[in-house]
């Protein structure tokens, strides 16, 4: 399957996200390898099998293999710093925030491509994981960098639509009609 599987899979209730599906892939104005390392990314970040199933042979037809690695790291890396970072973030004792993570994290400072399409992606996976710190800190990079705030925008928008198609797609697999 593909894209077009994926887009013709949305129920009837839920076709406005077919169409933002349509709207943030096919009429994305980002640059190819953003675009479809942001897919790939927030795809393995949703969880869904059917979305990742979908969508990963697309991401990789489209990307270098050092992009569609690179991309898996990103929704890896954030895979944990999201849960760390959030739970620090969370927590009402702010002294957690002060002791040194301890976990390891080489691939965001050699992520194998650009450096801001790894932490676009980043932003985007910490979106679906709702890290509001790496989010922040994400952001705050790719700003310095000169990315465009309507950049940033793109890849959550991509993000939100991959995560709603993704719980809309799973919840259809297991409930009676």
């Amino acid at each position: 399957m593909s894209l077009d599987a994926l887009k013709a899979a949305v129920p009837d209730y839920a076709k406005d996200l077919r169409l933002n599906l349509d709207s943030v892939i096919d009429r994305s104005g980002l640059p190819a390898q953003q675009l479809w390392g942001t897919v790939l990314a927030t795809a393995i970040a949703s969880r869904s099998p059917i979305v990742l199933r979908e969508l990963a042979p697309e991401a990789k037809a489209n990307l270098s293999p050092e992009a569609y690695t690179a991309a898996r790291s990103a929704a890896a890396i954030m895979a944990v710093n999201n849960v760390f970072h959030r739970t620090r973030h969370l927590l009402s004792d702010h002294a957690y925030g002060t002791l040194p993570a301890g976990l390891r994290m080489n691939v965001i400072g050699n992520p194998g491509v650009d450096k801001v399409d790894f932490e676009l992606w980043s932003l985007a996976v910490s979106a679906v994981n709702g890290c509001g710190a790496c989010l922040d800190s994400h952001e705050r990079v790719l700003r310095k960098a000169g990315v465009e705030r309507e950049v940033v925008q793109e890849a959550f928008k991509i993000a939100s639509v991959i995560q709603a198609v993704g719980v809309t797609l799973d919840a259809e697999a297991i409930l009676p009609e």
